[in-house]
C-alpha cells in the first residue's frame, strides 16, 4: 500500500515534524485511511510514531467531524449497512461514472425550472453545470451544492434549513421536512447508497425521510445511480426505483440489473462514457 505524501514526509522528518501540530497529523491520517479504505489502528500509531492512546484520540476527533469511523481495531472510510461514508470519501469514488449520469441528468433541466438536489455526491457533478441552464431555482439541503450554486447570480438558491450533520454535510430533521412540505418543484434528482431488488436503501433513517419528502415535493422525479450502488447494502428502504419517472445508470451497470428494473416497469437510460457518444434509452 502506497503512502500519501504527508505521511511519507512526516515519517522521513521524524518527531520534529510530528510536533508541527495535531491538525497536520489529522490531515495525514485522513488521507492515509481514505487512500486505503481501512487501516489498522496500530499501523497508524506505528506510521506516525505516536501512542495508541493518541491515535484513538485523533480518530475520535475525526469521527466527530464525520470523516472516519473506528470499528474492530480499524479506522475506516468505507460504508457499512449502518453507516454511510463521509462526503469527502464518497466524492472520490467512481467520479467518471457519476459525471456520466449527471451529464444525462443535465439534458433534463430547462431554464426557469425549480430543481431539487439531494445530498448525493453525484449531484455535485450536476450542480457544477447548472449555470448553463440559468435562470433556475435550486433547492437543496446539501452544503456543497449550496456552495456551488451561491456564486452564480442567475441561480436562485433555496437552502433547506434544519439540523446540520457533519458526516454528510447536510441539514435534516423536522425543520427540513416542514420546509419541503411547503414546496412544489419541477424536478427532483436523487441518488442512493444501495439498490437491492430494485429498491433504494440508505443507512440513515433521517436521510430516507428527507429524500421521501423531496420526492413528494417534485412533479418529475429522476434517480441516478452508478453501478457500485447495486453492489452495496444498507438498512432502511426508501422506495422502488420504478416509482421514479426516469432512472439513469452508468454503462458499467450489469445487464441483469438493467433488465430487472425494466421488468419492474422502470424507464432506464444508460449513460455511456462521456467520450463515447450520446445516451440512449434502454427499451424494455
Amino acid at each position: 500500500m502506497g503512502e500519501p505524501a504527508d505521511v511519507g514526509r512526516l515519517r522521513r522528518n521524524g518527531n520534529d515534524d510530528m510536533r508541527v501540530g495535531r491538525d497536520a497529523r489529522h490531515h495525514a491520517i485522513t488521507e492515509m485511511v481514505m487512500s486505503a479504505g481501512s487501516v489498522r489502528i496500530e499501523v497508524l500509531a506505528e506510521s506516525f510514531g505516536v501512542s495508541l492512546m493518541t491515535v484513538h484520540r485523533d480518530l475520535d476527533a475525526l469521527a466527530a467531524q464525520g470523516l472516519l469511523r473506528k470499528t474492530r481495531g480499524m479506522a475506516t472510510a468505507l460504508a457499512s449497512t449502518l453507516s454511510e461514508s463521509s462526503t469527502e470519501y464518497r466524492n472520490r469514488l467512481n467520479a467518471s461514472d457519476k459525471a456520466a449520469v449527471a451529464a444525462v441528468a443535465m439534458t433534463m433541466v430547462e431554464p426557469g425550472q425549480s430543481v431539487i438536489l439531494d445530498d448525493s455526491t453525484t449531484g455535485l457533478h450536476l450542480a457544477a453545470q447548472l449555470s448553463e441552464r440559468q435562470p433556475l431555482t435550486v433547492i437543496t439541503n446539501f452544503q456543497p451544492v449550496m456552495d456551488a450554486v451561491v456564486t452564480h447570480p442567475e441561480l436562485t438558491l433555496l437552502a433547506l434549513g434544519g439540523q446540520y450533520y457533519p458526516w454528510c454535510r447536510s441539514y435534516m430533521g423536522s425543520v427540513t421536512l416542514d420546509a419541503l412540505r411547503n414546496i412544489r418543484a419541477d424536478i427532483f434528482f436523487m441518488s442512493t447508497s444501495a439498490v437491492t431488488d430494485g429498491i433504494c436503501f440508505h443507512q440513515h433513517h433521517d436521510t430516507v425521510l428527507v429524500k421521501r419528502a423531496m420526492f413528494e415535493s417534485a412533479r418529475t422525479r429522476v434517480a441516478y445511480v452508478d453501478h457500485s450502488k447495486f453492489e452495496r447494502r444498507a438498512l432502511h428502504a426508501l422506495g422502488p426505483l420504478s416509482d421514479f419517472d426516469v432512472v439513469i445508470v452508468d454503462s458499467k451497470t450489469a445487464d441483469e440489473h438493467v433488465q430487472s428494473l425494466q421488468r419492474d416497469g422502470a424507464k432506464i437510460i444508460v449513460a455511456p462514457d462521456l467520450s463515447v457518444g450520446v445516451p440512449v434509452a434502454a427499451e424494455a
